[in-house]
């Protein structure tokens, strides 16, 4: 039965959704588990919901937010009052399928610390999952079941926020919930790829996320695209940007302007800036000159940063890529 198992979950106006994810963590197969509930300032009936369910199992633990509110410090506050060898985290709307928390369990007790394990999720909800969400869970779902989540890390969010389980040191290693930086599932993915923790995968479904127009990171700022833009490119520059090969952006659309203007105003790096539409080559957009994307060939040392997103586009410049033998991660990241 051993070790325990400690589910961090905060909550927050969640009693739509609140009594089916519980249920979902009470029928588990895997048994030995607490979870921590932290009630993160709600305003609806969420507290008294999760104080019936507490009287009925002493495995369900509440708490106040002790360190101010938000997910982050809701997260602090949880993980505080934890006692598991294993720490995972749910979220109160989203449901485990029932064998979730065993099979995540004996993968890393198979394989001991330094690892993170996850497994494939599906999008529900009571209004239809719409295509971007759809496409999102196949390309995530895809990178799981190979276990390199890592390759495409700056991409999008790698490790879906309620689908992971680390040993609690490795989670303290990890620095996890020290900073108040959002998105938080993205940072920790971030996280766990800079302090080298190995992803394992189960193969089968072990997370229903579920989508509904109140959920928070539909509705908090902290979450908008600026923010996800400026972690990727805090990581890029902490972890795998070297000052000695020459930097490229390559895209003229509305990211790799973006990008352009980062590197100009925040990170005041050198750069050259290529792409592929015939009617901006030659151009100069904030006094920088766009070369044709052919130059990056004849660059011996290069780091490019791909802003390009146009599904077409993207396969092109992927068999540009395979042609030229450059390497994922080493000579081009996917910044879209």
């Amino acid at each position: 039965m051993y070790p325990l198992i400690s589910i961090l979950m905060p909550v927050k106006n969640s009693e739509k959704f609140l009594s089916l994810t519980i249920y979902s963590i009470l029928d588990q197969t895997e048994k030995n588990w607490e979870l921590i509930v932290v009630n993160d300032g709600s305003e609806d009936n969420s507290l008294d919901m999760l104080e019936n369910f507490a009287k009925e199992d002493p495995r369900i633990k509440i708490f106040n937010n002790e360190e101010g509110l938000g997910i982050i410090p809701a997260l602090k506050t949880a993980f505080k009052h934890s006692n598991g060898t294993f720490i995972t985290r749910m979220d109160s709307d989203d449901l485990m399928a029932v064998y979730k928390l065993e099979k995540m369990k004996e993968i890393l007790l198979d394989h001991g610390k330094g690892n993170v394990v996850t497994g494939p999720i599906e999008c529900f909800s009571d209004d239809g999952i719409k295509d971007g969400y759809r496409k999102y869970e196949k390309w995530l779902n895809g990178l799981i079941i190979n276990e390199n989540c890592y390759s495409e890390i700056y991409r999008e969010c790698v490790i879906q926020s309620s689908c992971w389980m680390v040993h609690r040191e490795d989670l303290i290693k990890c620095e996890a919930f020290d900073l108040d930086i959002y998105p938080e599932d993205y940072d920790l993915a971030f996280r766990f790829y800079k302090y080298g923790l190995k992803v394992r995968s189960y193969s089968k479904l072990l997370h229903l996320w579920r989508d509904h127009p109140s959920r928070v990171s539909r509705n908090d700022p902290r979450y908008e695209d600026q923010q996800y833009f400026d972690l990727k490119l805090k990581y890029l520059f902490e972890l795998d940007h070297d000052k000695s090969k020459t930097l490229v952006v390559w895209g003229t659309g509305s990211k790799g302007k973006k990008m352009v203007r980062k590197l100009q105003e925040q990170y005041d790096i050198p750069f050259r800036w290529v792409g592929n539409n015939p009617k901006k080559i030659g151009e100069k957009i904030y006094g920088v000159k766009v070369e044709n994307f052919q130059i990056v060939k004849n660059i011996s040392d290069i780091q490019i940063i791909v802003t390009v997103s146009g599904p077409d586009d993207l396969k092109d410049i992927a068999k540009f890529f395979k042609e030229n033998k450059f390497i994922q991660n080493k000579h081009y990241f996917y910044f879209c």
